[in-house]
């Protein structure tokens, strides 16, 4: 069975309902759709997803706490004693989830294209994915660290980094011996130095890759003059009947990294607050709703202060997001 997670609470509500929106779009209502808990938070949520017979919440305590167990000693701030759980890495619940195959997304992203050269590609690998992480390592492994090489060869290190927000793979992948192996190689081993000391990126990056599992990568791969970028710091992709292509390729999904939840959550609200792609959220967040949608008259403002209007732009330099 093949189906799509993402991961989410009800501070991404308005998130997690476009992104759920554009699945009915582009893929149909009927789509499989299961939502790991990022926390506790989940009233508004749970009434969403009550609302929808294809959408599921996951909800096998045991699961998840095997994963917060996981973490909790897969962080190399875990191991200095410093780690707070958090709840991104509850994605991994993918892995023990309903699907024999799965599509993952994040909250913060928008299907703009049918999957199926996602799913035909798992036939060939056991990990799928479509972005350009791999150009910038420093976000994922302590590229200072010596025993990065040693662990990696550079040419894994330059081909096989992936983000997060979007990946493909298969159930069953990581069972308790190969995540006892891992924790045994990042604690004992000393690995734990090899990764970016922040998020769960860099862990799931890292099961892969220790684990010798080949990760294919649609934009490291594909020829430039078909391959499509997938980020709102881009300003190019051109919008058609609610669909964004970059170049006239069509894009596989958009990711709103870099937009806070709560930014979105105020334009939902009515305030007129400027962001990427706006209105391509707007039209999704209330395609079975569309009476609904907050109606601006006047052009959006910027939603930082006067005194640091090149905010945004500043922190997306620093994450490498925006050239």
């Amino acid at each position: 069975m093949q189906g799509i997670c993402t991961l989410g609470n009800d501070v991404v509500y308005d998130q997690i309902v476009a992104l759920l929106n554009s699945i009915d779009a582009i893929l149909g209502p009927e789509t499989p759709v299961c939502v790991f808990p990022f926390d506790e938070k989940l009233e508004r949520l749970s009434a969403e997803i009550s609302r929808r017979p294809n959408v599921s919440l996951y909800d096998n305590q045991e699961i998840i706490t095997q994963w917060d167990e996981f973490m909790a000693g897969a962080s190399p701030a875990s191991i200095n004693r410093q780690y707070r759980i958090y709840g991104g890495h509850r994605r991994f619940c993918a892995f023990n989830g309903p699907f024999e195959q799965f599509v993952y997304m994040d909250a913060d992203t928008l299907l703009m294209s049918p999957l199926d050269v996602i799913f035909k590609k798992l036939d060939e690998y056991d990990c799928v994915v479509y972005d350009f992480q791999f150009l910038h390592p420093e976000k994922v492994y302590n590229v200072k660290s010596p025993k990065l090489t040693q662990v990696f060869s550079q040419e894994l290190i330059d081909s096989q980094i992936f983000c997060s927000g979007f990946y493909s793979s298969k159930r069953g992948l990581f069972d308790q011996e190969k995540c006892q192996w891992l924790l045994s190689n990042l604690q004992e081993g000393g690995e734990a130095e090899i990764l970016y000391p922040r998020g769960d990126q860099p862990v799931l990056n890292y099961m892969f890759m220790r684990s010798e599992i080949p990760i294919y990568n649609f934009a490291y791969h594909l020829p430039q003059t078909i391959r499509t970028g997938n980020s709102v710091t881009s300003s190019h992709f051109q919008e058609k009947e609610h669909i964004l292509y970059d170049k006239g390729n069509r894009l596989t999904f958009i990711h709103y990294i870099g937009v806070q939840p709560n930014m979105m959550t105020r334009v939902c609200s009515g305030e007129n607050l400027d962001f990427p792609y706006r209105d391509l959220f707007l039209y999704y967040r209330y395609l079975h709703e569309p009476e609904k949608r907050p109606v601006f008259t006047t052009p959006p403002v910027s939603p930082y202060p006067n005194s640091q209007p090149n905010l945004f732009k500043r922190v997306l330099r620093k994450l490498k997001l925006l050239s």
